[in-house]
């Protein structure tokens, strides 16, 4: 599925804005941690539409004693569409498989956001 822009905008606003108020809220990310729907539903006012088959989990890695490594699914390169923007950061040297580890995350961001839209 291609997500525009806006949808991509959208996603890493919501996640930063679910980020920082777990940052300030021990009450808020435990929330988050244990109702994930809820949780943002309660940030962003609105129901968060038919979830299919996907469930959210959300890992509590403030523990800075703690690595946390998370692999992300497997996005097919070759289905992958880069926007002019996209194209450029890779060129000016943002490795692909940096790239794709945050094309990883983004895109479940974005497909969340494209729930409650």
């Amino acid at each position: 599925m291609e997500y525009t822009i806006e949808q991509q905008k959208k996603g890493a606003e919501l996640l930063q804005t679910l980020v920082q108020k777990a940052w300030e809220s021990s009450t808020f990310k435990e929330q988050l941690v244990n109702n994930p729907v809820a949780a943002i539903e309660q940030v962003t006012g609105k129901a968060i539409k038919d979830l299919g088959d996907k469930k959210i989990i959300v890992e509590d890695q403030t523990d800075e004693s703690v690595i946390y490594i998370n692999i992300p699914a497997k996005i097919s390169l070759s289905e992958l569409e880069l926007t002019e923007e996209q194209l450029e950061q890779i060129a000016g040297g943002i490795t692909p498989a940096a790239y794709v580890a945050g094309a990883a995350i983004g895109l479940g961001v974005c497909w969340l956001v494209d729930r409650y839209m």
